[in-house]
């Protein structure tokens, strides 16, 4: 397949303020519940000599293989991200917004209900501390929690610097997103050679920046311009490619191990994602718009950042629970990928997304406020945004504890401050709009 370096094809028009992007809608809400899904299955509690482990419980097992391939659903999100972030910095520029008022924005959204979960996380570590809780286990707890956390970080950068990488798509699109692929074959050719580990987290940048790039090829109708054919032709080589790559062993066949350190084999997962939404797009939209996926649709995208943020203290808290319950009743828990236990993962998969659906409609108001006006001070809102982007990477680091968790809230509200002009609200998107299209 020859592509031809031309600037990208006429973007649709933008959707009315009261239309949606059903399809991008729907698709979302899959790749949050897919997340819950993926790290409940992964989570892991028993017994041992009368204390409770808390482990991974799909290390070292072969079911997680087939798993991550259907629940390994990063790379879409992030090509909705972009597709997303793409329009919505259009809309900016259309209304005479800037580029300082558009990552404003989206320091404000990601960072205000991510301080709230983390102060109550920090809180409640502290409570276990004070309760004579084991110091183990509660950092085994902290630990857990920040783990998804990368997420954060790595869209908050993503998004900061989506505007700038607007305009480079804009002039050469095809080179830009050529330069991120090769940087990221370049990071995964160094830590093979190396055997350095700590080589492969640059991937942290190239390869959701990547993802996110592809997005705009999709927002600006890039995509749509191409046949089904050389749609169908791009999604089969991204699959014979994974499967030459996972036979000849340089990447793993596990989707999850790809993603700590990100490796390029995300990229050929997206590659996969994209073209299957691109040659299903027309019956994904009709079955979207039909009323109960709709109903799934706009609850979950009303809440996605909660839900995302707190999913994982409600399956710590589930673990703890049953922990404690065992203890108590004297009834032994079974062991991760044991019969009993995969007969008893429909219960604790149903409870785990009940539970955090739960918790994100009644947290539901802090993720929907309007945001504040941006700085007037271009200067102000990149360092709001790099102060964002550290608070988060401490909790990464150096795991989450209550003094790593009261500096982060404190660098998230200070980061706020900054991308804040005054207390005046716009009457801009909510929250829940970071990543969809109104």
């Amino acid at each position: 397949m020859t592509i031809v370096e031309a600037p990208p094809r006429t973007a649709p028009p933008l959707p009315s303020p009261g239309g949606r992007d059903t399809t991008i809608d729907f698709l979302r809400a899959i790749c949050v519940v897919g997340v819950v899904l993926l790290h409940a299955i992964m989570v892991g509690v028993t017994v041992v000599d009368g204390s409770p482990v808390f482990a991974n419980a799909s290390e070292g097992s072969w079911w997680i293989v087939p798993i991550s391939w259907v629940l390994q659903v990063m790379p879409l999100f992030f090509i909705i991200g972009g597709f997303a972030g793409y329009i919505s910095f259009r809309r900016t520029q259309a209304r005479g917004g800037t580029a300082a008022a558009f990552i404003a924005a989206r320091v404000h959204r990601l960072l205000r209900p991510a301080l709230f979960a983390i102060g109550i996380v920090g809180a409640a570590l502290a409570a276990l501390s004070v309760a004579g809780i084991p110091a183990d286990i509660i950092a085994v707890a902290g630990f857990r929690y920040s783990q998804p956390l990368w997420f954060l970080a790595v869209f908050l950068g993503c998004q900061a610097l989506l505007p700038a990488l607007a305009r480079a798509h804009a002039r050469k699109p095809l080179s830009t997103l050529a330069a991120m692929v090769a940087a990221s074959l370049a990071v995964d050719a160094l830590r093979a050679i190396t055997g350095l580990e700590g080589v492969g987290f640059l991937n942290l940048a190239f390869v959701w920046l990547a993802l996110q790039q592809v997005g705009f090829f999709l927002a600006d109708g890039t995509i749509d311009g191409l046949s089904r054919r050389t749609r169908a032709i791009a999604g089969a080589v991204a699959v014979i490619a994974l499967l030459g790559a996972f036979t000849t062993g340089f990447y793993s066949p596990d989707l999850i191990a790809n993603i700590n350190p990100p490796t390029a084999a995300l990229l050929l997962v997206g590659v996969v994602h994209l073209s299957a939404v691109a040659l299903l797009r027309d019956r994904i939209g009709a079955f979207s718009r039909r009323p109960a996926p709709a109903a799934f649709a706009a609850f979950v995208n009303r809440r996605t950042m909660t839900i995302y943020l707190w999913h994982m203290p409600t399956l710590l808290a589930m673990a703890g629970l049953c922990a404690t319950a065992s203890l108590a009743g004297g009834i032994a828990l079974p062991d991760p990928s044991t019969v009993a236990w995969w007969v008893s993962r429909p219960l604790w998969l149903a409870t785990a997304l009940a539970l955090t659906a739960l918790i994100a409609v009644t947290l539901t108001r802090i993720e929907t406020q309007p945001s504040p006006r941006a700085a007037d001070s271009p200067h102000r809102i990149v360092i709001a945004a790099a102060l964002g982007v550290a608070s988060v990477v401490l909790l990464l680091v150096a795991g989450t504890t209550v003094p790593t968790a009261a500096l982060a809230v404190g660098g998230m509200l200070l980061s706020q401050r900054l991308a804040r002009r005054s207390h005046q609200t716009a009457s801009g998107e909510s929250v829940a709009d970071l990543v969809r299209v109104a």
